[in-house]
């Protein structure tokens, strides 16, 4: 289904946030394209932010934007793979307070339709903290494109019909 043109969109004020211990900023391409990919849909980038693949300092940056008011979504990507470091999954699920269950299944769906197999070794996760949006996505510029292309951008658009994320923003955004 395509948005209503008759419902003004509401802009989210998002934080993107790359999980790696390798990458630096100048080589955040991920990063750069949810950046790029918010900012298109007509959100606001708030914070975006590099971390180390440690769950503590993963918390932490979490924790900070999650207790913001400034900050509605949260987009990490980076340490979901299938490794016996991966840390993001077991970092993020204490902090949330409800998790949106269809989330992962539906990104490994769409994913195994993409890569195959290789999609069980991608973990996904999506919830709420604190009335802050937040998604787990693995740290390949293809993944995030596939979930920002197939479920995020129409989940975050508050026109989408017959439901999205982003409609109970508007109450609170209305004057």
């Amino acid at each position: 289904m395509k948005a209503n043109p008759a419902l003004p969109p509401v802009s989210l004020r998002c934080a993107v946030l790359t999980i790696s211990s390798r990458r630096s900023a100048a080589e955040d391409t991920t990063g750069d394209y949810l950046a790029d990919a918010l900012s298109g849909a007509g959100h606001v980038l708030q914070a975006r932010a590099l971390c180390p693949d440690d769950r503590y300092q993963i918390r932490k940056v979490l924790s900070d934007w999650i207790a913001d008011p400034a900050i509605q979504v949260i987009l990490s990507n980076g340490g979901t793979g299938f490794t016996h470091g991966k840390s993001t999954i077991p970092a993020v699920t204490p902090l949330l307070d409800q998790v949106v269950s269809g989330f992962g299944e539906l990104f490994r769906h769409l994913s195994w339709l993409d890569i195959g197999a290789s999609a069980l070794q991608s973990d996904a996760l999506g919830g709420t903290a604190n009335d802050t949006l937040v998604f787990c996505l693995p740290g390949s510029t293809g993944a995030c494109r596939l979930a920002w292309e197939k479920i995020l951008l129409s989940q975050l658009d508050s026109r989408h019909p017959p439901c999205n994320f982003a409609s109970a923003y508007r109450a609170r955004t209305d004057p």
